[in-house]
């Protein structure tokens, strides 16, 4: 999920006063948007303190109006977020493997697959000493040369490269280490990209199955996996991050995220309208959960224990459905892991989990009658667009990544056999001032790489 931080910041000013000066009136009239903030509150406090296991939830995750007047309460598995304690209250409960989820009861997920780190080859190895150049180029993406405040807001929080599948170079922020899962945000969406890969390999669908949901028919019945990857679907949708809008609406009040999202009109051909939308990832993990019969654990299933993400935590939402577009925790060298899986197209263990040429065709963009965002191919974002331009000019044109809210990346670079994840907290900073791209092409010479 991208922006979320921005939930509140515009619009809530004007709803509290509603509240205030409506007495009870304006509450029930706000209430359903009010719970969109509560359920953000509860949601956050959990997975921050139950995941990442850090103990100030308020920090980790941006600021808004309503933090003065936002309560969290926690008791065992369950945390409830209201406003002064009693007002518009949400409820999120935590499960072992599977996080924190936003329900009116706990939900029952079943049991999670055992996770360890077999096969895994960058869990247990030693920090290396990294090279001169390398160490430079990580010092500047953590803002080593800027001012105390500037750097505070850039807010890298840990910097993995891998080059030729080893660990090249590898630091965190204070208060972070390699053992500290953190959100990935929309880089989610890249991950699903894999998980279907893992399917389409074992035969179970295909990219270009239609009539993916019982309830749709017309156009809808027209909508392609391919498509939901790579967000032509058509569907209405608004991934603005404000109260009232559908992507807050689905990730902090529906309980079936994947229903509601498959549940808007359709407003363009599909395959002709390319607009970014949660909605869309959404609604594939619900077609995936449905055709193998397995929900929350689907993705430890395929994906984390073949790979040895022991870190890796995915969210479900009240039904069980994975929230692909947006929930997926993994600690830094575990999200390498991730990309170096990429990397190898999905060769991992000496045995092949992805399609060949999985990764080429999910990097590569294509061309539509219109698109909202260049370069976006199949969950991935590929540098060089459908018309041939480069997304970033300064990194090699081969380069592909995932992208999340506040600066999270996973960048692979084939050509320079190189992977660079950045996590951090940046809510206050432009993508383009992020020094994500810069960090790339200065490793890319650093380590000696042509392009």
């Amino acid at each position: 999920m991208s922006r979320t931080g921005r939930i509140l910041r515009r619009s809530i000013g004007g709803l509290l006063g509603l509240v205030v000066v409506g007495g009870v009136a304006g509450y029930w009239y706000e209430r359903p948007i009010l719970l969109t903030a509560t359920g953000y509150a509860a949601h956050n406090e959990c997975a921050v303190r139950e995941i990442a296991g850090r103990d100030d939830p308020a920090s980790d995750l941006p600021d808004n109006p309503l933090v003065p007047y936002l309560r969290g309460s926690v008791d065992g598995a369950e945390t409830t977020g209201s406003l002064w304690g009693v007002l518009a209250r949400q409820k999120a409960w935590y499960t072992e493997g599977f996080g924190c989820t936003v329900a009116a009861e706990k939900p029952r997920l079943g049991s999670a697959t055992t996770l360890g780190v077999k096969g895994n080859p960058f869990a247990r190895v030693p920090t290396p000493t990294p090279r001169t150049a390398v160490a430079k180029a990580i010092g500047k993406a953590f803002g080593d040369d800027l001012p105390a405040d500037q750097h505070n807001a850039l807010g890298t929080r840990g910097i993995v490269v891998l080059h030729k599948g080893k660990i090249v170079g590898e630091r965190y922020a204070d208060g972070f280490t390699a053992a500290t899962p953190q959100l990935g945000w929309s880089m989610a969406k890249s991950v699903t990209n894999l998980l279907v890969g893992r399917l389409v390999a074992e035969g179970v669908l295909s990219v270009d199955e239609a009539k993916l949901r019982p309830e749709w028919s017309g156009q809808k019945a027209e909508i392609t996996i391919d498509q939901l990857m790579r967000m032509t679907s058509g569907l209405s949708w608004d991934e603005t991050y404000a109260l009232g809008t559908p992507v807050t609406r689905m990730l902090y009040r529906e309980k079936d995220m994947g229903a509601y999202a498959a549940g808007l009109d359709i407003r363009h051909t599909p395959g002709t309208y390319q607009q970014y939308s949660s909605g869309s990832t959404n609604i594939l993990c619900s077609v995936l959960t449905a055709r193998t019969g397995v929900r929350a654990d689907l993705p430890r299933q395929e994906l984390f224990a073949p790979l040895g993400l022991s870190s890796a935590v995915w969210e479900p939402d009240a039904t069980g459905n994975p929230v692909c577009s947006s929930y997926l925790w993994a600690t830094p060298r575990d999200w390498a892991a991730i990309g170096q899986f990429a990397l190898q197209d999905g060769e991992w263990g000496g045995e092949k989990l992805l399609p060949p040429g999985w990764m080429a065709r999910s990097s590569t963009s294509q061309q539509v009658e219109k698109t909202e965002e260049p370069g976006y191919a199949a969950g991935w974002w590929a540098n060089r667009a459908a018309d041939g331009t480069l997304v970033a000019p300064s990194v090699p044109a081969d380069a592909y990544w995932a992208q999340g809210h506040d600066g999270q990346r996973v960048y692979v670079v084939p050509s320079a056999d190189l992977v660079v994840v950045r996590l951090g907290f940046s809510p206050s900073i432009e993508s383009k001032d992020l020094r994500t791209d810069a960090l790339v092409a200065d490793l890319v010479i650093a380590l000696g790489t042509s392009r």
